[in-house]
């Protein structure tokens, strides 16, 4: 179906540049005037530009198969309802992305920006102007992995922007993909159901895939051990609430550091900050790989392998912990059992952490954090998942109604 308004063609067509709507319609009364003014930078990617400038990327260089791959220019006709130019809220210009597929994709000023909107995001309250900013809109949530925090956080942030919400909990097994179906073929499917897709995928690379196939915004909710880039943001959004910068910092990421998709996509966020330094504390079967060491390496920003948790702790502003994750062991469980239990964050490491220090963890848990951590100030990983809805909801109202 055909747009119901001129902005709302010119919002996705890249033959327009939007509107910005008249400006005495506020995001919410006594609020900031976020949503009425232009971006914090320039950097506006028009979907009729050169492919040599990634549809994926503001600064980085552009991977090579974005290079020479010849994509179709988008034509967002999408099937909503409602009428933005008569909406009870502001529009401002289009997001400089049109997926959100890996942490590289963002620079610091970028950064910045989708704090200040997830910052605005925790005002939003039932039955406000703002609760209803995405009225008409449809994502589907496509998920080949298990999730409990990201798929219910995004659902939950859709709905409380007046989104409604397509699932499905365990794609991989109650999907056509069980029959055989390419993710392809998935994807040009269910982007005639809805507006926007986030997808959790086994297989690392498969969110590009998607990205390419699709017309419509794809958000990567973590794809196999690749990158998990809408957690790093909140990482990142959860180390600035917390410690109140993110230049100087130290961290330590710890456990599987080889397998996890959440400390690759977070060291890759952190090397935009100044003289922060990382240090990674894992077992010798889960250490990090050179990939991210390298791109470290390439950014300056100082990184150091250590085998002593105690000593890193003391040091650090950030003990990022995470769990040992079997299922990517395949038949090798002796190679889990090895890893297992080497690293654990108990009262032990509390005691030699500075006061200001928090410890973090994407969650879920099993026993790298005892239990008795959580009642301690300085246990921030239940707060971190909160954070994780006011990002998304920023994330889902950018791309889908720009600035």
């Amino acid at each position: 179906m055909a747009s119901s308004s001129s902005f709302s063609m010119c919002a996705f067509h890249s033959t327009c540049t939007p509107k910005v709507p008249n400006c005495s319609k506020g995001f919410m009364d006594g609020h900031s005037s976020l949503f009425l003014r232009q971006p914090l930078h320039s950097k506006l990617m028009p979907l009729s530009t050169d492919l040599k400038r990634s549809r994926f990327f503001i600064n980085e260089k552009p991977l090579q198969w974005e290079q020479t791959a010849k994509l179709p220019q988008r034509n967002r006709i999408l099937p909503r309802a409602l009428d933005i130019e008569n909406a009870p809220f502001s529009v401002g210009n289009k997001f400089q992305l049109d997926d959100i597929i890996e942490a590289q994709q963002f620079d610091r000023e970028t950064l910045s920006a989708i704090f200040e909107v997830a910052r605005e995001m925790e005002k939003v309250q039932k039955n406000s102007p703002g609760s209803q900013i995405l009225k008409g809109y449809l994502m589907a949530t496509l998920f080949y992995e298990p999730s409990t925090r990201t798929r219910l956080s995004f659902e939950s942030a859709m709905k409380r922007l007046g989104g409604e919400v397509l699932t499905t909990e365990n794609a991989r097994e109650f999907s056509s993909a069980a029959k055989g179906e390419t993710l392809e073929d998935t994807i040009r499917t269910v982007e005639g159901y809805s507006d926007i897709i986030v997808m959790r995928h086994f297989e690392s690379g498969a969110a590009r895939r998607a990205a390419v196939t699709a017309d419509i915004p794809i958000i990567n909710a973590g794809d196999g051990p690749g990158q998990h880039p809408t957690q790093a943001l909140l990482d990142v959004y959860t180390i600035e609430r917390e410690i109140g910068r993110l230049d100087g910092i130290k961290v330590g990421l710890v456990g599987d550091l080889a397998n996890g998709r959440t400390v690759r996509s977070l060291a890759y966020l952190l090397a935009k900050y100044q003289d922060v330094k990382i240090y990674f504390v894992c077992p010798d079967v889960v250490k990090m790989k050179d990939d991210i060491k390298d791109y470290l390496a390439s950014k300056g920003v100082e990184w150091e392998e250590s085998a002593d948790l105690m000593e890193v702790a003391s040091k650090c502003d950030v003990v990022y912990q995470t769990r040992i994750q079997r299922e990517r062991f395949g038949e090798r469980i002796d190679l889990y059992e090895e890893a297992r239990g080497k690293y654990i964050v108990d009262q032990n490491v509390l005691d030699v952490m500075q006061k200001h220090a928090v410890v973090m963890h994407p969650l879920p848990r099993l026993d790298e954090i005892t239990v008795d951590v959580d009642v301690d100030p300085r246990a921030a990983y239940f707060r971190q998942a909160k954070n994780g809805l006011y990002i998304r909801m920023a994330l889902l109202k950018l791309l889908l109604v720009g600035w």
